[in-house]
């Protein structure tokens, strides 16, 4: 089959280095990576720059642009809708212009959206802790080209099967957000004074490892990992709740030297760094006993006093995330506040019987996502495999 490369059929232009000292409450919208989700633009903490700004003329973006991220969690590529203009395009974020009518944008967003092309972004990028793709490598990936008949003809079918994927995720969010209106409702703000606020130490259990970040510099090396042994805790297990996912292990000798970051079933770990940043998934039973790696922070809750449901759900409210993390918009990689800012924060503490109210409600709204989930990975097999089919 015929291809064409990346850099034949379109025109790639690279990002603007934009100050965050500069934003204004309105203006340009900045397209920054965290903003290029895979398959949408997601803006809900927008970034605006001065609407006199000259120097920006050639990073304007339009409406249609196919834009991937190139750091962090790269080859996520999305659309840029009207309703996001005027925007202007950040640094490590490409925007792809076609440049040739051999190619619809259609096609070309379903190949550069799917499972294969993201793997080779990632399998092509430099950095062990931030990875870092290249649009020269861009401009040399090969797509196939069908006619414009049969392209059209791919484009309608996975755009069929893509829009009942994303009908089912909007009702998974539709519930996400049912279940953050019900906090809302019953425990109101961190301001309100309604009930009484602790911080984490105060919520802990007393052991003196029951808040801890994971391991600095050569506490933990390549060298040490094994084949099987102790698992060792990433990102990705409280990014994605994914307790199943085994990479890293270390021997029991190395797991009783560090035995101080150490996970439990019950414990909550939570992403330090990224796009991802705050992230929080809690521990289930069950779990590979083994310990946390540089990239996350472990609590241990004493329950007599918070619920993990509860926290986890006031954790991802937008209030704490705000606290938390607001400082890091802008910067290039996102990083977790110091332990001793983190400490100081405080959290809503209700009496036991309201967080568990709270969390039975939580718990049946969690009963619907679970069927709706089931429905979607079903589609979500079913587009792959269509995928597989057109591209391979």
């Amino acid at each position: 089959m015929e291809k064409i490369r990346l850099g034949d059929a379109c025109e790639i232009l690279n990002g603007f280095a934009f100050k965050s000292e500069n934003y204004v409450d309105s203006g340009i919208r900045v397209i920054r990576i965290a903003n290029v989700q895979k398959g949408y633009i997601e803006d809900n903490t927008p970034a605006f720059y001065p609407l006199d700004s000259v120097e920006l003329d050639k990073y304007m973006l339009e409406e249609g642009d196919l834009l991937i991220s190139l750091t962090g969690n790269v080859g996520r590529v999305a659309i840029l809708e009207k309703e996001f203009l005027p925007a202007a395009l950040n640094q490590r974020v490409a925007c792809l212009r076609l440049k040739t009518s051999r190619l619809t944008k259609g096609y070309l967003f379903h190949i550069l959206n799917g499972n294969l092309f993201e793997q080779q972004c990632i399998q092509s990028s430099k950095g062990v802790a931030q990875k870092n793709m290249s649009t020269e490598w861009l401009k040399n990936y090969e797509i196939p080209l069908y006619s414009k008949e049969k392209q059209d003809v791919i484009t309608e079918i996975l755009d069929k099967t893509y829009n009942v994927i994303f009908c089912r995720q909007q009702e998974i969010q539709k519930l996400d957000d049912l279940i953050k209106a019900r906090f809302v409702e019953m425990f109101g703000s961190i301001h309100d004074g309604r009930y009484d606020m602790k911080t984490l130490p105060e919520i802990v259990n007393d052991d003196k490892n029951s808040i801890k970040r994971g391991p600095f510099g050569g506490a933990l090396k390549k060298d040490d990992f094994v084949e099987d042994g102790y698992l060792v805790y990433e990102q990705r297990h409280a990014i994605h709740n994914d307790f199943e996912y085994a990479k890293y292990y270390i021997t029991q000798e190395k797991y009783e030297d560090m035995i101080g970051f150490k996970v439990i079933p019950g414990d909550l770990i939570i992403s330090c760094s990224g796009v991802t940043l705050g992230r929080i998934a809690e521990v289930p039973e069950g779990a590979k006993a083994g310990i946390i790696n540089q990239a996350l922070l472990k609590l241990s809750l004493n329950p007599e006093v918070m619920l993990n449901t509860f926290f986890i759900q006031q954790f991802r409210g937008e209030e704490i995330q705000e606290i938390l993390f607001g400082f890091s918009r802008g910067s290039g990689i996102p990083n977790m506040p110091s332990m001793s800012e983190v400490k100081a924060v405080k959290f809503i503490c209700p009496p036991l019987e309201l967080q568990k109210q709270y969390c039975d409600f939580v718990n049946q709204v969690d009963k619907s996502k679970v069927a709706v989930q089931k429905a979607l990975e079903k589609t979500q097999l079913l587009f792959d495999s269509l995928m597989q089919q057109y591209f391979g």
